[in-house]
């Protein structure tokens, strides 16, 4: 039996699946369930930078630490990853376009289709915005963290790195 492995991804790798990789493990811990969480961008503008210092204060309100560098994603991060969580429609768009490039079947998924209030089913990119946007992002990321390990524990979502099945 491996450790599943969970990839999140958003544009830059900065500020959205830091977060949710944060918030997933931090989840996973309370839960007892041992994942790999990692994250990485569709872009590569900020590669070897630390989490947004927006972020890391947004986050550091409520106990969640944010570290790590940017890294771009590839075809090999796809394929290590037993589920893949795209941040908004965009980035969903570019992971199935390189999944497919590089035949890789891992599945790809929104995010907030785990969040028990999904919205418009992204989670917004607060980058451009105000220190209000990022306060939201992390009640988000953190709201949705808690049910996909909630449902992951509860044998509702099938990793392939727990059982060797695939997943879900």
């Amino acid at each position: 039996m491996t450790t599943p492995t969970v990839l999140t991804v958003c544009l830059g790798n900065i500020c959205r699946s830091p977060t949710a990789e944060a918030a997933i493990r931090e989840a996973a811990d309370e839960a007892g369930l041992e994942l790999t969480v990692r994250s990485a961008g569709t872009g590569g503008w900020h590669v070897g930078e630390p989490p947004d210092a927006r972020m890391r204060r947004a986050a550091a309100q409520v106990g969640l630490e944010l570290d790590g560098a940017a890294e771009r994603v590839d075809a090999e991060m796809l394929r290590g990853a037993d589920l893949i969580l795209a941040m908004d429609h965009s980035n969903l768009r570019d992971l199935e376009r390189l999944a497919d490039r590089a035949g890789v079947d891992t599945p790809i998924h929104l995010f907030r289709e785990f969040d028990p209030d999904p919205g418009n089913g992204e989670v917004p990119d607060p980058y451009y915005g105000g220190a209000d946007g990022f306060v939201e992002v992390v009640g988000i990321v953190r709201r949705t963290a808690r049910e996909l390990v909630r449902r992951i524990a509860a044998g509702e979502l099938d990793l392939g790195g727990a059982d060797g099945e695939g997943a879900a």
